[in-house]
């Protein structure tokens, strides 16, 4: 199975910027769709970005449309969750995994803490 590495979260102040990353040690992410999710506390899981395989094409959750990007460097092997103009709201774990449907993810790595506050 793909295994993913999260890493860039941290402590931001709301209006702020933060770029997360997604790479992989053993396998080439751009034959692979890629999902950043995320799960803040007491809530559930859910999708915030995803970009394709093919062509690039993206699709982003309602909630942070217009403020995250998504991007591949495939000659990095990584991808990118480019954050910015957060709020607390954003406040959450957030992890990428091989596919857009989070019913599909059958297995999360450690992901990267974001924390949103003043």
């Amino acid at each position: 199975q793909v295994q993913l590495v999260e890493s860039g979260g941290g402590l931001v102040q709301p209006g702020g910027s933060l770029r997360l990353s997604c790479a992989s040690s053993g396998f080439t992410l751009d034959y692979y769709v890629i999902g950043w999710f995320r799960q803040a506390p007491g809530k559930e899981r859910e999708g915030v970005a995803c970009i394709s395989s093919s062509d690039g094409s993206t699709i982003y959750a309602d909630s942070v449309k217009g403020r995250f990007t998504i991007s591949r460097d495939n000659a990095k092997n990584t991808v990118y969750l480019q954050m910015n103009r957060v709020k607390p709201e954003d406040t959450a774990v957030y992890y990428c995994a091989p596919t857009c449907v989070l019913s599909d993810v059958d297995y999360w790595g450690q992901g990267t803490q974001v924390t949103v506050s003043s």
